[in-house]
């Protein structure tokens, strides 16, 4: 499965973040406990909080795709001002 996570407040040019899990769960519990990639880590040392804006079905492949095109803004619902369900996006706060 592919994600893309969506930050509460940019960092620099930064405010998505695309991965690829088996276990969306325990990667964002990582991701919330500041590991799992760079990006993660210090948007969690800042406590900036996130969002699961969007999945895919997918494997590292379609995940190599979506990351070429160095543009989470465009794959991200939250970005585009699109009606979302009541559970299409989970808040997740950063645990102190």
């Amino acid at each position: 499965m592919i994600y893309l996570l969506h930050y509460d407040r940019p960092l620099h040019h930064a405010q998505h973040y695309l991965g690829f899990t088996d276990d969306l769960d325990a990667r964002t519990a990582r991701h919330l406990n500041g590991f799992g990639g760079r990006l993660p880590a210090v948007f969690s040392e800042l406590g900036i909080s996130f969002r699961i804006a969007r999945t895919w079905d997918g494997d590292r492949k379609l995940e190599r795709k979506l990351k070429n095109r160095k543009n989470g803004r465009k794959l991200c619902p939250i970005c585009l001002n699109e009606k979302n369900g009541p559970n299409a996006c989970r808040s997740l706060k950063i645990q102190d």
